[in-house]
């Protein structure tokens, strides 16, 4: 099971973790609750009926496990002064994925960023909005450090395959050939590692993607244009020496 990756946000000077996990995050509320006046617990929140009624709708949305019974038997005593249900007591009777109470290195409670967006609002309005625009900024600098890796990557793909087509033909190529024979060589030595890395050869991709502009690297992510950058690097660095045994042959 993969580790969730963790980061920080801070909002109103309240640090906050998040968790990322499958594409999913999962921010803290234990960390939000330090943001609200006085002595409250997650549990106040959990009690609240518009609350028992928004976890229920996003349940129903995202979950196909969702108890429903147990759902309808939570909801009809929310709100009571006698109701009170923690969240472990929420999920075990429930089946709900939005809620998660843990120990250990990441311990505390976590919901999903829709569920603790509203969670904010139940702190102040004011918080919300700066939840909301703090973790929106967190993602957009994700974003953009994966789209500078990715496209560095893909710079360092295309140079590397012109060494690689270069080397093919001052190596591998006889000095007589035809251009048809030529051009077999270089396909067959890029569709080498386009089926080592990718599954397949780019006529397959194409074929597979008629609708889709560019080729297949273009449509790769960032680890296999990183193996591909490396390896063009690392696979021709001894071919002089190797091209100067075949001819010797």
């Amino acid at each position: 099971m993969s580790t969730p990756k963790k980061s920080t946000i801070e909002v109103r000077g309240t640090e906050i973790t998040i968790l990322s996990h499958h594409d999913e995050d999962f921010i803290s509320l234990t960390d939000m609750l330090k943001a609200k006046d006085g002595d409250f617990f997650i549990s106040d929140w959990l009690r609240n009926r518009n609350t028992v009624e928004f976890l229920g709708i996003w349940e129903t949305v995202h979950n196909p496990d969702f108890n429903y019974g147990e759902f309808a038997i939570i909801k009809s005593q929310a709100g009571l002064n006698s109701y009170k249900i923690s969240v472990k007591e929420w999920v075990e009777k429930t089946k709900a994925i939005g809620l998660r109470a843990s120990t250990g290195r990441y311990g505390g409670t976590y919901a999903h960023k829709d569920i603790a967006f509203e969670f904010g609002m139940w702190i102040s309005p004011e918080f919300k909005i700066y939840l909301i625009k703090e973790f929106q900024r967190l993602k957009d600098d994700e974003n953009r450090r994966l789209s500078l890796s990715w496209n560095l990557n893909r710079t360092l793909s295309k140079l590397n395959y012109r060494i690689h087509t270069d080397a093919i033909k001052a190596h591998l190529i006889p000095d007589v050939v035809t251009p048809v024979q030529a051009a077999i060589a270089y396909a067959t030595e890029a569709d080498l590692l386009n089926v080592a890395l990718f599954g397949q050869t780019a006529q397959h991709w194409r074929a597979a993607n008629p609708k889709l502009a560019g080729n297949i690297h273009d449509d790769a992510t960032v680890e296999p244009l990183l193996v591909l950058a490396n390896n063009h690097q690392n696979q021709w660095a001894e071919l002089p020496c190797a091209h100067n045994n075949n001819r010797g042959n």
